[in-house]
């Protein structure tokens, strides 16, 4: 390895090339913009190649720049493990950063929230909820300790292991009396406006293949969205609106009855949810034992 690259280097190419953004990745880093700009200048002057490329859409990999940054991800993610396993040896206390994906936000997490803190008071639990790929790259490049939620697809797990939990369908609900209640088949939700899940959503894949296996192209009276706020007030709202969703966003809502499942057989949708990691990564105590209280809990009803 060259004695030149420094874990600085590394930490900012990373954080520009996750966020697409000097400013934002500047601002994570508290550096000025020309401070992390002449960083990664330094970097590609190390390396001997141009790892990224400016444009008036933002900031882009080269395909160089797409090799170094598996490598420089993995090597600062190393680096952080070691350092969060010394300070756990050393202190009771510490920190948790977990990632939640929709699915599990709103019913496995508070579970597991409540018994986890209950048993380990000098451990401060912190939640982030995003969209899968945001998720994962965070935990691959070390911002966070675990995530839990959907399997998403292979390209989005490199470097990453997983565990699965319990399986789980997508569903499509309406608020009680839409007219959508009544519909039979995939063809009939045409009348109506679909919420969507995006193409980065972990449950994007899985709803396409069934409505192409059903000669149903794709809604154009769609909105894409993997809000759960947006999703349920626009359905709560419009009796003419139905969301394709995974049920454990809804589960409450269902139970509730403020929504209500449409009687589509989505069974083909059904996927894994579990916790990911780093792959070839000891966990840290505190990791260890949230993971023994997510295993320990039952799926969401």
């Amino acid at each position: 390895m060259d004695r030149r690259i420094k874990f600085r280097h590394l930490d900012a190419f990373s954080a520009i090339a996750r966020e697409r953004s000097f400013k934002v990745a500047a601002a994570q880093l508290n550096l000025t913009q020309p401070a992390i700009s002449k960083t990664l200048k330094e970097l590609e002057s190390i390396l001997g190649v141009v790892v990224m490329e400016r444009s008036r859409s933002g900031v882009s990999l080269t395909p160089e720049g797409e090799i170094f940054l598996q490598f420089a991800e993995q090597s600062t993610a190393a680096l952080r493990h070691g350092l969060r396993s010394i300070r756990a040896t050393g202190s009771a206390a510490g920190k948790l950063k977990v990632g939640t994906l929709p699915s599990v936000a709103s019913s496995l997490l508070p579970r597991a929230a409540q018994e986890f803190t209950r048993d380990n008071p000098d451990t401060l639990l912190e939640v982030h909820e995003g969209p899968h790929h945001d998720l994962t790259a965070r935990l691959r490049s070390g911002g966070l300790d675990l995530v839990v939620g959907r399997l998403g697809r292979h390209e989005t797990m490199d470097g990453l292991a997983f565990q699965q939990l319990y399986s789980e369908e997508v569903i499509i609900v309406a608020r009680p009396g839409s007219p959508a209640l009544e519909v039979r088949d995939f063809e009939g939700l045409r009348a109506f406006r679909v919420l969507y899940p995006p193409r980065d959503s972990a449950i994007r894949p899985l709803v396409a293949r069934m409505l192409i296996s059903e000669g149903v192209p794709l809604y154009h009276n769609r909105i894409e969205t993997t809000s759960p706020a947006f999703g349920r007030a626009v359905v709560c709202d419009d009796e003419n609106a139905v969301w394709i969703i995974s049920r454990g966003v809804v589960v409450g809502d269902l139970n509730a009855g403020r929504l209500e499942k449409l009687n589509l057989d989505m069974s083909r949708t059904a996927g894994a949810v579990g916790i990911m990691t780093r792959a070839g990564e000891i966990p840290t105590p505190a990791a260890r034992a949230f993971v023994r209280v997510l295993s320990a809990l039952p799926p969401p009803a």
